[in-house]
């Protein structure tokens, strides 16, 4: 009887009488004093300022180049021209000419840039089809509501590939020169080929099926974007593998940038002929543009980019400075921290008075 009264009352949900439910076991607890404290913050200190300088010592060893081409050279009239929006798809060339200083040694990636372009707005990066990049037919013929009003043409053809994203393509194209000794010129290689993400250019982005169709006839009966110079099966007129949905320029557009102010790739040097074995030699350049994209809507601007990079990637010193401002602010954190335990007392009678 008693027993069941125990096991029915208040003491039931009592934990069983054992070492780790009752919490009886042996813990360990650190005693936070200055002698241990003060060490492992100067010793972080130190370490964050040594990781800091060695970053910025392998950035600071990168050689980059920015060239605004916006109204630069001859391309002054073609910004003027693209002002007027009845001439935007007339196209225009221009040609700016520069200097490189310092032998950029290695590998040389070229970018083009763009700055006060939003593409992280949420409307603008919703307004895409995924399901239409992948290939699917019925996507074709019957986009997706995110694309309005993008999705379709006056005439109700169903628009590839659809949605604001696409439709704003940056469409310039850039070729540059070499101009060596004797006043001979040489075109500079570009690698245009595999510079995009291998789970973007083998996954995400796909053409339908094609059978035994050619790749137009696949897309009969869809229209290019409403401010597209051509058709999407048309994007690289000397390389029919690199055209629909898999175009390597149009998938890395498609990825949108984070910050107004950025750079996407558009080639990497083909180091396999001299004089570029090594890198791009010193001597005058020259970019024909073909200048296509206007800036003017939205204030902005547009340039180019010869970088080399490193393990550590480009020419980027936000981690850098981070570990260095961390650095000192542990140091300050630290600094004080000891002239407290100066001021009141090793022992600490001065804390209680």
């Amino acid at each position: 009887m008693g027993k069941a009264k125990a096991n029915s009352g208040p003491l039931a949900r009592r934990p069983d009488n054992s070492a780790f439910k009752q919490q009886r076991l042996p813990a360990w607890s650190p005693m936070l004093t200055a002698n241990t404290v003060l060490p492992f913050f100067y010793c972080l200190a130190l370490l964050c300022m040594l990781l800091g300088v060695w970053l910025l010592l392998t950035v600071q060893s990168t050689q980059e180049l920015k060239l605004d081409y916006t109204e630069a050279g001859t391309c002054n009239k073609c910004f003027e021209k693209r002002q007027n929006a009845s001439k935007a798809l007339q196209s225009c060339n221009c040609t700016v000419v520069f200097p490189i200083e310092k032998e950029f040694k290695g590998d040389v990636f070229f970018y083009y840039g763009l700055q006060n372009f939003h593409q992280n707005l949420r409307r603008y990066m919703d307004s895409r089809d995924d399901g239409q990049m992948v290939g699917r037919k019925r996507n074709l013929e019957n986009p997706s509501s995110y694309c309005e009003p993008f999705s379709r043409d006056q005439n109700g053809l169903p628009i590839a590939p659809c949605g604001a994203v696409a439709n704003s393509i940056f469409n310039d194209s850039f070729t540059l020169v070499y101009h060596g000794s004797g006043g001979s010129s040489k075109q500079v290689p570009l690698f245009r080929r595999g510079i995009t993400w291998y789970t973007d250019k083998n996954i995400k982005f796909r053409n339908p099926k094609t059978g035994n169709l050619t790749l137009p006839q696949v897309f009969e009966g869809t229209t290019k974007p409403l401010y597209w110079q051509k058709p999407v099966y048309e994007l690289d007129p000397q390389n029919a593998e690199n055209n629909g949905f898999i175009n390597e320029d149009l998938i890395i557009w498609m990825r949108e940038a984070a910050f107004p102010n950025f750079k996407k790739l558009y080639g990497v040097l083909n180091r396999a002929n001299v004089p570029f074995a090594a890198g791009l030699p010193v001597g005058n350049y020259s970019i024909e543009i073909s200048y296509n994209f206007p800036v003017q809507y939205f204030r902005g601007r547009k340039e180019v980019v010869l970088t080399t990079v490193t393990w550590f990637g480009g020419q980027n010193r936000f981690l850098p400075i981070a570990y260095l401002v961390t650095s000192g602010l542990i140091l300050l954190i630290a600094v004080i921290l000891t002239v407290m335990w100066w001021k009141f007392g090793k022992n600490g009678k001065n804390m209680e008075e």
